[in-house]
């Protein structure tokens, strides 16, 4: 496999919409999909876009490890491939829920996301895919879906005060120190 190279904020690849999948049976597709789960292995991260890596095609990769799951919460612990996803908040209550990207290195940010969603796509062998998402789950799934759309965390944010680089953000952008900030 190869390991990909990661646009960073500024890159035109993360500002545009990408492109549907048309062709499911194109092997160089399944060599994208193994090339970007790799990348997302390397790189420590839980989910990667095809145009952080400056594909525009609407594919994303992401899995939700055991220790980040939220109690209550189902989600497959395994890597999971959807192909020109389609997310819909299944609740209108959102949350504030603190981020990183791997196109944004060292910094996070708390951003309003919706507690909960529904998805519908392709998987990687072409077979329709369905499900709901909460927690930590549907948070993966909001960002990635952002990035097919042109769309980074900051740009959802509504207070850049709750941005900082990792060290700052892990000791003054903690929970109990944003309380009282509403979505």
């Amino acid at each position: 496999m190869t390991l990909l190279k990661i646009a960073r904020m500024g890159h035109p690849a993360l500002l545009s919409v990408a492109q549907p999948v048309e062709d499911l049976s194109d092997p160089a597709l399944q060599t994208l999909i193994d090339d970007m789960i790799d990348t997302m292995h390397d790189s420590g991260g839980v989910g990667l876009a095809a145009p952080q890596v400056h594909v525009s095609k609407r594919i994303f990769v992401y899995h939700v490890p055991p220790s980040r799951q939220e109690e209550g919460e189902e989600a497959p612990a395994d890597v999971q491939v959807l192909i020109n996803p389609v997310i819909t908040p299944a609740s209108a209550d959102k949350i504030l829920r603190m981020e990183g990207c791997l196109s944004i290195p060292g910094m996070r940010g708390w951003v309003p996301r919706y507690t909960q969603v529904r998805y519908v796509g392709t998987d990687r062998n072409g077979h329709p895919v369905s499900g709901f998402a909460q927690g930590f789950h549907a948070n993966v799934i909001q960002h990635e879906a952002d990035h097919l759309d042109g769309i980074l965390y900051p740009m959802r944010m509504t207070d850049l005060g709750l941005m900082g680089f990792d060290a700052e953000a892990n000791r003054f952008l903690t929970p109990d120190k944003i309380a009282g900030y509403t979505v």
